[in-house]
């Protein structure tokens, strides 16, 4: 989890009700929000917008009958983790499950594809994404920046918060391809600024390319390659 419970700064509260509403939450810190909930129109106000970003994702899915294979399947999943969840709550509780997720091996795609398209929803008649990078700060694989892009020579990227800089520096945006003699700079990001950048000097975009954000000299890096810490990295995973 990005945010505590109980945050007040608006851009936390609402990036805490978008964990909210993901359901990336702990039980414990799920509790402390839903307490929240009952007596703080803020906070009831950003878990709103989130739900309604996020419902237009309906339509992206054609609808599915589950098979009755479906639910033993996720029991036995639940119980290899030793995740106790009544059946009663088996439409909704094991999708709030950030342990079972944890474990399962496709956790870092199923991780980038919902982040991602939820943002999408901020442009609620924008096309789908052809092309999505979760970028994750490589200490703790926390998710700070989203990536997405509809056609492969322009990408957007999206802050999930806003990253801790020293007042003596600045993130710079990189990206390589398989094949390149090395990363290419994007320019200088503000922690918490969205931008959409043109890749046409660049080969197009491809997946498994490489993107991240260096910690670097207040003017960027003077070598021309990335000589500070990495802050965020991810590669492009195409989705449609």
């Amino acid at each position: 989890m990005t945010f505590k419970p109980e945050d007040n700064d608006p851009a936390d509260l609402d990036a805490l009700a978008g964990e909210y509403v993901l359901g990336t939450l702990d039980a414990q810190q799920r509790r402390s929000v839903e307490q929240r909930l009952a007596h703080e129109a803020d906070l009831q106000a950003a878990v709103q917008r989130w739900e309604a970003r996020l419902l237009p994702l309906n339509d992206l899915v054609p609808a599915q009958t589950p098979s009755r294979q479906l639910w033993p399947r996720i029991e036995r999943s639940l119980n290899a983790l030793n995740v106790p969840v009544p059946r009663t709550q088996a439409s909704t509780s094991w999708w709030n499950l950030l342990p079972l997720w944890r474990g399962l091996s496709a956790a870092g795609l199923a991780a980038a594809l919902v982040l991602g398209t939820v943002l999408l929803t901020a442009a609620p008649t924008a096309s789908p994404p052809a092309y999505m990078v979760v970028l994750v700060a490589p200490q703790n694989q926390a998710p700070g920046w989203v990536i997405q892009a509809s056609n492969r020579q322009q990408i957007q990227l999206i802050p999930l918060g806003i990253a801790q800089v020293p007042s003596d520096k600045a993130l710079e945006f990189w990206t390589k391809g398989d094949g390149w003699d090395g990363p290419v700079s994007l320019g200088l990001v503000k922690p918490g600024q969205t931008l959409s950048l043109p890749l046409d000097r660049l080969p197009p975009l491809e997946p498994n390319q490489l993107f991240e954000l260096t910690l670097e000299g207040p003017n960027g890096s003077t070598t021309g390659k990335p000589t500070g810490p990495i802050q965020f990295i991810g590669r492009a995973v195409k989705v449609i």
